[in-house]
């Protein structure tokens, strides 16, 4: 399975940022730094999105 962006995951799971951010307990800007690239996950947020995203976490590409 290819790599995919913290976006392009929210997106194909059919949550809005302020969704997905709602349901990860955090800002909906903190998520768009971490959409962005400007900030990086931790570990345990990380592991949050990709069972939000029905999507194993070795496959989220942190980047652009």
């Amino acid at each position: 399975m290819p790599k995919i962006t913290i976006k392009a995951a929210r997106v194909n799971a059919g949550l809005t940022q302020r969704q997905a951010a709602k349901l990860l307990g955090i800002n909906p800007d903190t998520l768009s730094r971490y959409e962005s690239g400007h900030s990086i996950p931790r570990v345990d947020m990380l592991k949050k999105m990709s069972k939000l995203y029905c999507i194993d976490e070795q496959y989220i590409f942190l980047g652009k």
